[in-house]
């Protein structure tokens, strides 16, 4: 077998797992995009997973692929990558992924795949390899988008308590059961382009390591765009049950108008990340936006053990992921 031929099957099993993470990131974050209009009873389980897997989807004609290149060019220095720092940054992602969702731990699929490449790029060059700006303001988003998160959910909730201030709970209800349909579409949409564009651009590291892109290239191929967000909207529509109990019920309970307000929050948070180009979390923003909610109503409201539970998870996860991909890193020699 040539090189070339060795080279091909290597990337082949890489893109596959590439899309593997993919469909989980929509298996494990579906429950953010769905969590607060199926926990106010606006739509079914069913009819939520298919009305999220179709914005996420709609997302590939609606943002800029900043975010791809992001991940694909500003995390590590591309001269260090290799199949063997993909193969590991992928086996971190995933396996921290599986892990949070059996617990139903709504941790983040963005940072467990940063910290992945992370860790895999360390294990390989050390910290030098590293790109400092991509990877600190990965980790500023950490606190920046739940607070932004939680100051737009909560601001939302203000105004519209004040605009609808007269008008009667029961009419509340009924016109913020068609507006949270809004709102839940607009997440949806933000959440396909954050987080599809993240595979998108590990996909694309990947083939500028091995010599099937340039660096120089603006944009990834067509087929790796298309693909990623196909595995994304077919992870979601799969769902994710344990999830969706926490972020839904545990935090705090919500009513239609707050699962709108707390969509919106989330989603304006996400649309200002992909515009800019970092990959934030989609846990963490619609986390943030939940608790404003909830909080706007009285603090009691939060359940803050459980908020704690999940920040915990969030601090985790990147050393976590990069922990696991170092390990990769190193069983990837005895396989490639």
């Amino acid at each position: 077998m040539t090189t070339v031929q060795v080279a091909l099957w290597v990337i082949a099993v890489l893109v596959a797992l590439a899309l593997v993470f993919d469909f989980m990131n929509g298996f494990h974050d579906a429950a953010h995009s769905i969590a607060t209009v199926v926990s106010t009873g606006v739509l079914k389980p069913a009819q939520a997973v298919l009305f999220a897997a179709f914005f996420n989807l709609v997302a590939i004609f609606v943002f800029h692929l900043s975010v791809a290149a992001t991940v694909g060019k500003g995390i590590a220095e591309p001269g260090v990558v290799d199949v063997h720092v993909v193969f590991g940054a992928l086996t971190g992602a995933i396996t921290w992924n599986f892990i949070t969702w059996f617990y139903g731990i709504p941790s983040s699929s963005s940072h467990a795949l940063i910290g992945g490449i992370v860790g895999a790029t360390i294990a390989k060059a050390g910290t030098g390899a590293l790109v400092a700006s991509g990877v600190l303001r990965t980790v500023a988003f950490i606190f920046i988008s739940p607070l932004l998160g939680y100051v737009l959910g909560s601001l939302m909730m203000v105004v519209v308590a004040w605009l609808f201030r007269r008008t009667t709970p029961s009419r509340v209800d009924r016109w913020f059961r068609r507006l949270q349909l809004l709102s839940a579409g607009a997440y949806s949409l933000g959440h396909g382009g954050n987080d599809a564009q993240k595979t998108i651009g590990i996909i694309w590291m990947l083939l500028i390591a091995t010599g099937y892109a340039s660096a120089a290239d603006t944009s990834p191929p067509t087929w790796a765009i298309v693909c990623c967000y196909t595995a994304i909207a077919a992870g979601t529509m799969f769902g994710g049950w344990r999830i969706v109990k926490t972020m839904g019920q545990k935090i705090t309970k919500l009513k239609p108008v707050g699962g709108f307000c707390a969509e919106t929050g989330g989603a304006l948070t996400l649309f200002l990340a992909t515009l800019i180009g970092v990959p934030v979390s989609t846990t963490h923003t619609i986390t943030g936006a939940i608790v404003g909610v909830g909080s706007v109503q009285r603090a009691s409201a939060v359940r803050w053990g459980v908020a704690g539970n999940i920040v915990w998870a969030w601090i985790l996860t990147i050393p976590a992921a990069a922990f696991v991909a170092a390990i990769g890193y190193w069983v990837s020699w005895r396989l490639f």
